[in-house]
């Protein structure tokens, strides 16, 4: 089966040349600790039959600095395409986010607004300081990976993307909706966003190990987000090495959890969607 990993990070071994400079800086404890190298996560990516994957500006070991995804993704466009990292709030923020987005550039761009490091939800992302960035997204039809909680910033997401229709948003690891508390809860909660069709899911390890814990109760998440959005606007990652868990076992999890869609619903979360977001792949795919 095609598989495309939606989202994984890499950490040079070259600190010299690739040096850090998390945001807010305080460095994330599993880039510290167990980061890969791009060499790396080929290795891992051929051991576990995975074409191709997108590789996610470690923000919390980079910040803004993106050379080490373009970096490695120019140096292999058959295994990578590389997502980065913008300040929307800089004035130049429009402008820079074309120029990275140029030939052989960035194929989307992330906005971390809240993490490991950064506990405290930031609501800057609809500010109107950021408009220009938005608008200039939506013009070169660029994917943004928003990093973000569901809960208090709900109302400022819905506000984003009512305002800005064009632009396709990739709610990162769904927006850690409590599925342990109430996967059936959980479930409507994301299911609500639906309407919005710019809105698309990545499901990762954070999701599939409370839907794994939850057993049967996992169809009370699955069946209504499945329902409103489509497989079509659900993509698969595995967050190495962010997650603890090998690359096989992230995959299997993912498996596991999903054996209760369709093939064609499995086959769009694990590479379909992904395809169409970053039409890249498709031309670098030996």
């Amino acid at each position: 089966m095609d598989i495309v990993d939606a989202h994984c990070h890499i950490i040079s071994d070259d600190p010299a040349r690739y040096p850090r400079a998390p945001i807010g800086g305080k460095q994330s404890e599993w880039a510290a600790t167990r980061p890969v190298t791009a060499e790396g996560m080929i290795s891992r990516m051929d051991e576990t039959g995975i074409g191709q994957a997108i590789l996610v500006q470690a923000t919390t070991n980079y910040g803004y600095d993106n050379s080490y995804v373009l970096d490695s993704a120019r140096l292999r466009p058959e295994r990578f395409v590389a997502v980065g990292t913008v300040d929307p709030l800089r004035p130049d923020a429009a402008a820079s986010l074309k120029a990275a987005a140029g030939e052989d550039g960035l194929a989307g761009v992330r906005l971390f607004t809240s993490g490991s490091t950064v506990p405290t939800q930031g609501e800057w992302f609809v500010a109107p300081e950021t408009f220009p960035f938005w608008e200039q997204a939506a013009e070169l039809g660029l994917p943004v990976c928003l990093q973000m909680r569901l809960g208090a910033a709900t109302g400022q997401l819905r506000e984003l993307l009512e305002r800005f229709p064009d632009v396709k948003v990739l709610l990162d690891h769904i927006g850690y909706p409590d599925i342990a508390a109430s996967p059936a809860r959980a479930g409507a909660e994301v299911a609500e966003l639906g309407t919005h069709p710019g809105l698309h899911l990545k499901l990762t390890h954070r999701n599939l190990e409370r839907l794994d814990d939850a057993g049967e109760e996992a169809e009370d998440f699955l069946t209504p987000v499945v329902e409103a959005f489509g497989a079509e606007r659900i993509a698969w990652g595995s967050n190495l090495p962010a997650a603890e868990q090998s690359l096989p076992e992230l995959l299997a999890l993912a498996r596991k959890v999903l054996a209760v869609l369709p093939e064609r619903d499995l086959r769009e979360i694990l590479a379909g969607t992904a395809r169409r977001l970053y039409p890249a792949l498709a031309a670098g795919r030996g």
